[in-house]
């Protein structure tokens, strides 16, 4: 079936084919059906309402908070299946229209980035930051966690609250559950606003599940700093051992830092009621460097996730090498066509994952059931074993490059309030691409002949692991 445009003065006419008579993406296996059936909230509901009817009120009752869990947990964004075709490249004119459109998210000109490695490097340049401001310091986080790093945070932010600057503090209500008394006694003694992101009531319980998995430190409005790490003792050095997580943030200042500080204003205002204004948040920003700058704030309010649709059209684009570096690799079997695509049509399609260090046992185990697949197909997996490989950036032909807070999994595609900064630029794609082959030095690169031969006890993991793959 065909379908047609007619421009009515011009009389120009774009014929296609019809998206849905293409093969979609990602179908599901069998037991991939019978694994959505039992997550489906309807089977239960019956189930309950049956044994209501048969007079069996515990049955009934289990069954009724099953059908309200799955209920709750429902993913509030579905992946793409029609559409991602390969029709043309990353640097085609095409592509930075698409990526724009389809994401919503414009390119903002006259910025400049810098790549800080591991918390020796971030750390420092945050407090540099906060140190020098003179209006504003706004903060995003997931995780801000009691200890040195926390405290000395604290009492930065302190002092420049009591000095006159306006800082206000947004933390995920689970995530940072464990700030501890000293932090937030000594932010709001100093006059510091703490909020709290998505508390657990009773009345809430329909949203528990959307987390803010942000990191952002705007200052003034016109600098600031995102990427994978919160603050906490674990993100301290250099990656030297297991105690020094490896991770990276940017520091960016410009006019892209915008769409940061109204990400932030959303949800700030969201959870207290307050409106975000004046120019001591949004100043008029002068450019600051060369870069075109794309600030993706994805929110699964929106039913689709723009982080998502990014990382699926730049694979997509790929024409010569994707250089993935994602700590809890969960692909999708949406996307694991696009990969296993983008690798028929001779792309190098290497991927970095958290390997024994990793700290989330149910996202380690999915990774690991999946990479039978993209192993059969020649894609290259590697395992960061050193200490938790912690940061989130794709690198698409070494001129395309997206860093930020979302992982490749469902819960950040379809649960959690995210943010990435995308740079189309050959300099800093290179810098990245760098920075991924040393990160291999201290990798064990997977093989298909150890993935087959994992043994009972790992394959019974990953089963269990497996039901609770969307939570992962």
């Amino acid at each position: 079936m065909a379908w047609s445009l007619r421009h009515p003065k011009h009389g120009w006419r774009l014929t296609s084919v019809e998206p849905r008579t293409r093969r979609a993406k990602g179908a599901l296996s069998l037991w991939g059906r019978v694994r959505r059936l039992v997550w489906s909230w309807w089977p239960w509901a019956i189930v309950s309402i049956w044994n209501v009817a048969q007079e069996s009120w515990v049955l009934a009752l289990i069954a009724g908070v099953v059908a309200l869990v799955t209920y709750l947990t429902l993913p509030a964004a579905l992946p793409p299946r029609y559409g991602l075709d390969h029709e043309f490249g990353i640097e085609s004119e095409e592509f930075l229209a698409t990526i724009a459109g389809a994401s919503g998210a414009p390119f903002a000109s006259g910025n400049a980035i810098e790549v800080l490695n591991n918390g020796d490097a971030f750390y420092p340049r945050m407090l540099e930051a906060i140190a020098g401001a003179e209006a504003s310091i706004t903060i995003e986080a997931y995780i801000y966690w009691a200890g040195d790093v926390g405290l000395q945070f604290a009492r930065a932010l302190a002092e420049r609250a009591a000095g006159g600057v306006r800082v206000k503090v947004l933390l995920d209500a689970i995530g940072s559950a464990s700030i501890g008394a000293e932090i937030v006694e000594t932010l709001e003694t100093a006059g510091c606003q703490i909020a709290w992101y998505n508390p657990i009531h009773w009345y809430t319980l329909g949203r528990f599940n959307n987390r803010t998995h942000r990191k952002s430190l705007i200052v003034d409005g016109r600098v600031a700093f995102t990427g994978g790490a919160g603050i906490a003792d674990h993100w301290r050095g250099n990656a030297r051992g297991p105690d020094e997580w490896r991770d990276m943030q940017i520091r960016l200042e410009g006019p892209a830092v915008t769409p940061l500080q109204a990400g932030f204003a959303h949800n700030w205002q969201e959870s207290t009621g307050e409106l975000v204004s004046g120019a001591i948040y949004y100043p008029s920003i002068d450019p600051a460097g060369p870069l075109n700058v794309q600030t993706i704030m994805s929110s699964p309010e929106s039913g689709g996730s723009s982080v998502r649709i990014m990382y699926y059209l730049s694979i997509v684009c790929a024409r010569e090498s994707i250089d993935i570096a994602n700590p809890y690799f969960i692909p999708d079997a949406v996307a694991i066509e696009t990969l296993i695509d983008a690798k028929k049509r001779g792309v190098d399609v290497r991927i970095m994952v958290s390997g024994i260090r990793n700290d989330n046992w149910i996202a380690r185990q999915n990774s690991v059931r999946l990479f039978g697949r993209l192993l059969a197909a020649g894609i290259e997996i590697y395992e960061y074993n050193r200490t938790m490989l912690h940061h989130k950036t794709m690198v698409v032909d070494g001129v395309w490059v997206t860093i930020g807070t979302a992982n490749f999994d469902n819960r950040s595609f379809a649960h959690n309030e995210e943010s990435n900064v995308c740079v189309y630029d050959r300099r800093l794609g290179g810098r990245l691409q760098k920075i991924f082959r040393d990160d291999v030095a201290a990798c064990q690169r997977v093989t298909r002949k150890a993935w087959a031969r994992r043994g009972l006890w790992a394959r019974t993991q990953e089963i269990g692991a497996w039901f609770l793959e969307e939570q992962a």
